[in-house]
């Protein structure tokens, strides 16, 4: 049996361990532009609420192609795309939504954040966000709203 100070010193050594290393870690790899610094901001997001991320530079034509052949309408797209167990995260969509898509598990393609809305994640400060909305996609290609994020 453990005493107080052994559970304590457990609990200590736990929350040390880096997030990316925990077992329940979602592994997220994203397709982004080489030139867009808000990429990695919303990769840093991700990392610090505990997702595993692998990234690749792709071009232009290549990443648009990804997006639109992964089920991606033109209307909803963004500067960067995320592959998550099955389902495609277009834009800076908040970690907490993703998660929410990961239980819920809904026949979709993904989610997607349209555009590049301030205060979003990876954005700017969300003290200052305009509101926005994580779209649910489709598998035809329709969406609605699955989160709203209004202003700050």
């Amino acid at each position: 049996m453990l005493n107080r100070r052994q559970l304590l010193i457990a609990g200590a050594a736990v929350a040390l361990i880096p997030a990316a290393a925990r077992a329940d870690a979602p592994a997220i790899h994203v397709l982004k532009d080489r030139n867009c610094g808000c990429c990695g901001d919303w990769i840093k997001v991700l990392e610090r609420d505990g997702f595993t991320v692998t990234s690749e530079n792709s071009s232009g034509t290549a990443l648009a192609r990804f997006k639109i052949e992964g089920g991606i309408p033109a209307r909803m797209t963004s500067c960067h795309t995320g592959a998550i167990d099955g389902y495609l995260i277009e834009g800076h969509v908040p970690p907490a939504d993703i998660r929410r898509l990961l239980s819920q598990r809904p026949d979709a393609v993904g989610l997607a954040v349209p555009g590049m809305p301030y205060g979003s994640p990876g954005m700017g400060p969300e003290s200052e966000r305009e509101a926005y909305d994580v779209l649910l996609i489709r598998r035809d290609g329709s969406a609605e709203v699955f989160a709203r994020y209004d202003a700050a």
